[in-house]
């Protein structure tokens, strides 16, 4: 791999949502700001949606990880759960115990019981969905219901719902409009301008340890731009793969034609039309292929 090639101490784009490498786009600094009023004022609704790969679930991290002492968290991060199960895993979250099997209005007296006991304790009980559109109907019915437990002043359970735009659709379903009048707060993530990328892809080199010129030159960074649409994940996805290209060459820069390469060998991307452009960059792709191959088996013969 690049790591010794660029001296870095980790790969510095992978896939994995990594707080370390939070990098506080202006997107994100508010949906923050915006989350963190909501919780203080006792919100019972919480949104927070994006497009797919827009930084949700680092988000939502983000968010578990800067809770405020007095707050209680049960985090769900796959929500395609039957009402039942979606009973059972904010049980889970909450350490209610049981003694046996029990009905589900009984389940559901045992999280009201906990909820009021934790109430008592002086702190707040926060439930966080992840990809919240996958949730089916009638367990975002169940959550209208959890809702409605509270006291004279104060709601049991605040829940904070992050996922893509199809939850927006989900929502406006006539069956759940009484849900969506109690989401007191909301937020739409947007993906990165130019200058963002540029400042994103730079520190991500840096946490992972990199102190050299730049990896990835301007140009390179427009096309990585016009690529992607500035959606931090396909950000990623090209540049881990125009490191490589790099690599394979033994170069220091990513340069144009690495570039060219990822985008044309990553579904998602934004691709150049053109069969001259596709014939040039296959005949470059064979070449750095060939000679990777041949630095590792020099490397293998050493």
């Amino acid at each position: 791999m690049y790591l010794y090639h660029f001296g870095l101490r980790e790969l510095p784009f992978t896939l994995t949502p990594n707080t370390s490498y939070y990098f506080g786009l202006p997107s994100h600094k508010q949906a923050i700001e915006v989350l963190t009023l909501a919780l203080k004022t006792g919100e019972g609704f919480i949104k927070v949606t994006g497009e797919v790969g827009t930084g949700k679930t680092l988000l939502c991290r983000k968010l578990l990880n800067e809770l405020p002492d007095h707050f209680v968290s049960a985090y769900i991060p796959n929500p395609c759960l039957s009402p039942a199960e979606l009973r059972a895993a904010v049980a889970r979250e909450l350490d209610v115990a049981f003694d046996g099997p029990v009905d589900q209005q009984e389940f559901t007296l045992r999280i009201e019981q906990r909820l009021i006991e934790i109430h008592r304790q002086g702190q707040a009980v926060v439930l966080i969905i992840d990809e919240a559109q996958a949730l089916p109907v009638e367990s975002i019915e169940v959550l209208r219901l959890f809702s409605n437990l509270e006291t004279e002043s104060h709601k049991l359970l605040q829940v904070v719902l992050f996922g893509q735009p199809e939850l927006d659709q989900k929502l406006d379903l006539p069956e759940l409009r009484q849900l969506k009048q109690r989401i007191g707060f909301s937020y739409r993530l947007d993906v990165m301008d130019l200058e963002q990328l540029v400042q994103y892809v730079h520190h991500r080199l840096q946490v992972a340890g990199y102190r050299g010129s730049d990896v990835f030159s301007r140009a390179c960074c427009k096309m990585l731009f016009r690529a992607s649409q500035g959606t931090p994940r396909l950000v990623n996805v090209l540049c881990h793969k125009a490191l490589m290209l790099a690599f394979g060459e033994g170069k220091q820069q990513v340069e144009p034609g690495h570039m060219q390469l990822a985008i044309i060998d990553t579904e998602a991307a934004v691709r150049r039309d053109g069969h001259i452009w596709r014939i040039w960059s296959l005949v470059l792709l064979c070449s750095v292929l060939s000679v990777a191959a041949g630095y590792w088996l020099w490397v293998r013969y050493l």
